[in-house]
């Protein structure tokens, strides 16, 4: 099983960064899958969340900043993220939570995940 996201960089605040993550080893559409994101000495923080039906959920910083997709065709999650501010730097980190009944489901909490990459860097410079 694996979740291999890339995207991550340097970026200037207001700019724009696409992360993307590409699943395998597991039947990627029978699970939703999230964004989230962790800065140096702060905890796991929610960023977003799709289900298998393509709802989506955001935290209430990122809305109208930050735009979730998927294509269950390529097995790929995407996070456009736009209007960067420094605070979104963090390590950005996809997950995969096990949903084969519930097309609609989606999870902003991460401890139910099942299954999580390694994570790539985004830095906001002011």
């Amino acid at each position: 099983v694996q979740l291999v996201e890339s995207g991550g960089g340097l970026v200037q605040a207001g700019g724009s960064l696409r992360l993307s993550c590409v699943a395998s080893g597991f039947v990627y559409d029978d699970h939703a899958v999230g964004w989230f994101r962790q800065a140096p000495g702060k905890e796991r923080e929610f960023v977003a969340t799709i289900s298998r039906s393509g709802l989506t959920y955001y935290a209430d910083s990122m809305k109208g900043r930050f735009t979730i997709s998927r294509d269950d065709a390529k097995n790929t999650l995407a996070l456009q993220m736009n209007s960067l501010k420094p605070e979104d730097t963090a390590v950005y980190y996809c997950g995969a939570i096990f949903a084969p009944l519930s097309p609609d489901f989606y999870q902003p909490d991460s401890e139910p995940y099942r299954y999580w990459g390694q994570g790539t860097q985004v830095t906001v410079s002011s």
